[in-house]
């Protein structure tokens, strides 16, 4: 297929890279093997995440689509690339969160695992020079990073996403507890939920034992991260 055939790179983030293709409107997503924590300040890798990564976030995405949350996903083309609309990433990275951990955790000064009453949701400022700073609605427009309805349409298909992925994950025996989202524009304007949903992007803790599945294992030197990410893998895609 002549569209899905590699060009220039665009650009290389931590864990992926994107290339042009011959339709100006899409462009292909290469997963990788790395991982960086606390903004890029801790640096490893991870064999097979960039395959766990990309054919996970392609099924979730799928899955997203058919419950009417817009996405980027065009077609899975190997287990580590992805066909993808274009789009221009609003600079915001939405967190969902169900239940207690991480940073929520230590900037106020509670233990992880208390389960919220409703999830809560939070913008940062997609900014790595400034540290991702935490920003409000309010931040967002007087910043021209996104309009009235894009907000509204960003935190609907957010609690969305949550909805969906809650009940999905704890069929599987894992328990959904924060993630992060980004969204992107399309050039007529409409917002689709773009990036991926991972364990880079996801907490995931076992229903029963409460063990980490997600990239805390790295953060936190707990050790079997590629465990932690080919269990997480084989209970999405059953392989």
């Amino acid at each position: 297929m002549e569209k899905a055939v590699k060009k220039e790179q665009l650009y290389e983030g931590k864990a992926k890279k994107v290339f042009a293709t011959a339709d100006p409107a899409l462009v292909i997503v290469s997963y990788k093997d790395d991982a960086t924590a606390f903004n890029g300040l801790k640096k490893g890798t991870v064999a097979g995440k960039g395959a766990v990564n990309n054919r996970m976030s392609n099924l979730l995405m799928r899955l997203l689509e058919q419950r009417g949350v817009p996405t980027h996903f065009v077609e899975e083309l190997s287990e580590r690339e992805t066909l993808v609309k274009k789009v221009k990433i609003v600079p915001l990275e939405v967190i969902i969160r169900n239940v207690s951990a991480g940073s929520f955790a230590k900037r106020y000064g509670v233990p992880e695992g208390i389960v919220f009453d409703a999830p809560t949701l939070e913008f940062s400022y997609k900014c790595d020079e400034l540290g991702d700073p935490l920003i409000n609605r309010y931040h967002a427009l007087a910043l021209k990073l996104a309009t009235e309805e894009e907000l509204a349409a960003i935190e609907k298909y957010a609690f969305q996403v949550n909805e969906v992925l809650k009940e999905y994950f704890l069929h599987l025996g894992v328990r959904l507890i924060d993630f992060k989202l980004e969204f992107g524009r399309l050039p007529d304007g409409t917002v689709v939920l773009a990036d991926e949903i991972s364990p880079d992007t996801c907490r995931f803790w076992d229903a029963e034992t409460g063990e980490k599945l997600d990239k805390d294992r790295f953060r936190r030197d707990m050790g079997g991260v590629e465990e932690a990410y080919q269990e997480i893998f084989k209970r999405v895609t059953g392989e």
